[in-house]
């Protein structure tokens, strides 16, 4: 183990995510469509519950352009009660297992525990998202190294039920780039290379709406960690502060976070309303290439 992560010149800028069973190709940004089977999350709780209609939404996410399905059994907005690794296998397992051959594109699972991350692998998934940071089961980190999965690092305080009990600091982006290089530390002990992690500085979880705002303003400080950076304001609370909007009324700010996020560094974006996020990046993406080939038009497709 080293004393941490590299930092190279071109941080936060390495052009594949090794996953299992391939590497994704991080020179055009990718969207992870969120699809939560979940009685109380804060945007679709109860919505996909039934395995058939969830299998449904994640066909419909991959055909409106996600890169990934990142699926998640158990609540992580702020108050919400944890739940059981057999109560998050439960909502899970039969979802998995209709995907199976089905679905075009890999399945991430959003978990903080080894027990179903291991289960969920058995079943096909590809990448690990984990919120806690590794902090909550350390052993997501040799699971990842064993099986080549790619693995998500978030970073958070606390848990769901206290994180927003505490939302100053003292140095937001150090204290944040601190913990992510902690995280990755555990993961590089415990045999995961470097192209298999990306980092998420975690927007809304343990942070003031302006703490968000300053986490986007300032997201590319994070790119000395020398790994991708994903992002997920889609639909967060810091949008409903700063415009009053309700959930359902808050998909222009999100692709408006999306795009200062992409201009700052972010190459991986976790988010509901996949079609509109993904035309709003591919236009945004083509005009910073056409910026860096000397104006030549970039297409895509």
């Amino acid at each position: 183990m080293s004393g941490g992560p590299p930092d190279p010149a071109d941080a936060g800028d390495l052009p594949t995510w090794r996953i299992r069973g391939g590497t994704l190709d991080l020179r055009r940004p990718h969207i992870l469509g969120v699809l939560n089977v979940t009685p109380d999350s804060f945007s679709d709780g109860g919505v996909h519950l039934d395995p058939r209609t969830a299998a449904r939404r994640a066909e419909e996410l991959a055909e409106q352009g996600a890169d990934l399905v990142d699926i998640g059994a158990e609540s992580t907005r702020p108050g919400a009660a944890p739940v059981s690794a057999e109560d998050e296998w439960s909502r899970l397992e039969p979802v998995l297992r209709r995907l199976q051959g089905l679905l075009s594109v890999p399945i991430s699972i959003d978990t903080t525990k080894a027990e179903v991350a291991a289960r969920a692998l058995e079943l096909g998934v590809s990448v690990i998202n984990d919120v806690s940071g590794l902090r909550a089961d350390p052993a997501i980190a040799g699971l990842a190294a064993e099986t080549g999965a790619g693995l998500i690092v978030m970073h958070r305080r606390g848990d769901p039920r206290t994180m927003q009990r505490d939302v100053e600091y003292e140095d937001l982006i150090g204290e944040i780039r601190a913990s992510l290089a902690e995280s990755l530390s555990v993961a590089e002990g415990a045999g995961c290379g470097p192209s298999q992690t990306v980092v998420d500085p975690g927007i809304g979880f343990g942070k003031s709406p302006e703490g968000s705002l300053r986490l986007l303003a300032r997201l590319g400080e994070l790119r000395s960690l020398g790994r991708p950076i994903m992002v997920g304001p889609s639909r967060k609370s810091f949008i409903g502060k700063v415009l009053e909007l309700s959930v359902e009324e808050r998909l222009e700010a999100t692709l408006a976070a999306c795009v200062v996020a992409l201009e700052r560094g972010a190459r991986l974006f976790r988010v509901h309303d996949v079609r509109a996020v993904r035309r709003a990046l591919d236009m945004a993406d083509s005009i910073q290439q056409a910026a860096n080939d000397g104006g030549r038009m970039t297409l895509v497709g």
